[in-house]
């Protein structure tokens, strides 16, 4: 069955629902960082879009045009956040349109773009996705609270432990048009 996939420029009407999906998923969100997103939006900071799957929100995905945190922090990387496909919209190609989407705007500000995965088996299939489109570790190990977690130092395994992944565009794009 063919499915219309739609990205679009996410409003903030889409504020509610998107808490509520993050909330399923476990994620820990309030409706005002949405909010925020759509000020930081609206200031040309981020550019937040949505996944539409025959009308229905199914995803969305956030890049920010100028990461930062993490170790790329501050270099004019756009860095790639909040980025969730609904369960039962999975396995339709709705994150790797969400992800060409993204690295698409990435592409008009800068010639990298990074991201930051969680490392527990719920973002396994994001790992995978990442691995697959050429996103490689940055080198500096694992984070955890926005910080190098150290040799031995106790971290828990949950979203905030997380490995820092990069890719280049340009170099990408100009052996396209070759």
């Amino acid at each position: 069955m063919t499915h219309d996939i739609r990205i679009r420029p996410m409003g903030d009407s889409d504020a509610a629902l998107f808490t509520e999906v993050k909330r399923i998923l476990g994620w820990q969100t309030e409706r005002e960082l949405f909010l925020a997103r759509m000020q930081d939006q609206a200031k040309g900071r981020v550019v937040a879009l949505v996944a539409e799957c025959d009308g229905e929100p199914a995803g969305c995905i956030q890049v920010h045009l100028n990461g930062r945190d993490g170790p790329f922090a501050d270099r004019g990387w756009p860095k790639i956040t909040d980025f969730a496909v609904l369960e039962r919209f999975r396995g339709l190609g709705i994150g790797s349109k969400l992800m060409d989407a993204a690295e698409e705007v990435a592409a008009r500000h800068a010639d990298t773009v990074y991201l930051g995965v969680g490392l527990h088996g719920g973002y396994g299939a994001a790992q995978r996705m990442f691995i697959r489109r050429g996103y490689v570790p940055d080198g500096s190990g694992i984070w955890y609270r926005n910080r190098p977690c150290p040799l031995y130092e106790p971290c828990c395994n949950d979203d905030e432990l997380t490995l820092y992944l990069y890719r280049r565009l340009k170099e990408e794009q100009d052996d396209a048009s070759r």
